[in-house]
């Protein structure tokens, strides 16, 4: 798919990029963010250091970052809801905005009780997904909270589970596959009833005498690029500062993300050659 954005544009994101430092924000939801739906359901606790969003039979809720940026390595801790939690979805993600938006998904499927969530990925480019991978995890994600990350930078995607990488989604515009390096985005949260798919394929409802359900937010960091009004509000000449910028996985980093692949990985489009009967995408015959 071809870029749709001029070639003076395309010029500019090197020279920004070389201008960028690390811009820190930790902790403080009031600070960082801003409750967007949910009539009251959303809540900031704690001296802004708790974020709780909950879900009723008459709504869910969400937030929102007060910044847009451009790259960066995004790190939240969740708890998700517990119990059953068949039906609901907890979506943690970045988004640009438009019809040929870019979009970086996390997004955790709730189960039974006593039945693994899907940890369910995606990216968008240019309003283009269908990459989705899942997995379970290795752990009971509402037993206490984890760090789920996302490292975004101009040459790879890596998402990211406590610190062990389990999907990586490299640039390969040079072989013609659209890769979000263009367009800034915003942090976006939600939680919400999908039963009519979420769960085994929308054959297992919410069951709404558990309500209300709720998930936990705490510990953001972004060390990242604000972007504001057309531009960077990171300009320094201290790239000590800012390796995430060109970070790329390193031998132990592979074998964790082999590891998880190979243990936990449940869905993979790179793999669905029932799905693709045209031949799969162009960057699942890459490395």
């Amino acid at each position: 798919m071809a870029s749709s954005f001029s070639p003076s544009l395309s010029s500019l994101v090197p020279l920004l990029v070389s201008l960028f430092i690390v811009v820190c924000a930790a902790g403080n939801f009031n600070q960082d963010f801003q409750i967007t739906w949910g009539d009251g359901r959303a809540k900031i606790l704690n001296n802004a250091n708790l974020l709780t969003l909950s879900l009723d039979k008459a709504s869910g809720s969400g937030f929102q970052s007060k910044n847009e940026y451009l790259f960066g390595k995004i790190d939240m801790q969740l708890k998700l809801v517990p119990g059953n939690s068949a039906g609901t979805v907890t979506a943690y993600y970045l988004s640009s905005k438009g019809s040929t938006w870019d979009e970086i998904d996390f997004e955790f499927l709730g189960n039974l009780s006593g039945d693994p969530y899907i940890l369910h990925t995606n990216v968008f480019s240019q309003g283009k997904g269908n990459r989705e991978q899942q997995f379970y995890l290795w752990f009971d994600p509402t037993a206490d909270f984890h760090t789920y990350s996302i490292l975004w930078n101009p040459q790879r995607i890596v998402f990211s589970v406590d610190g062990t990488p389990i999907r990586e989604f490299k640039n390969l515009e040079s072989i013609g596959v659209p890769f979000p390096k263009r367009q800034p985005m915003r942090i976006y949260s939600s939680l919400w009833n999908a039963d009519d798919w979420a769960t085994r394929g929308g054959r297992i409802k919410t069951d709404w005498s558990k309500a209300p359900f709720t998930a936990s937010y705490r510990n953001f960091n972004a060390n990242a690029c604000v972007w504001n009004r057309g531009k960077s509000t990171c300009k320094s000449n201290s790239p000590s500062s800012n390796a995430w910028l060109s970070q790329e996985l390193d031998s132990t980093a592979q074998q964790r993300l082999s590891w998880v692949q190979k243990n936990y990985m449940i869905y993979n489009y790179c793999s669905d050659k029932n799905r693709f009967a045209q031949g799969l995408p162009l960057e699942c015959t890459h490395s």
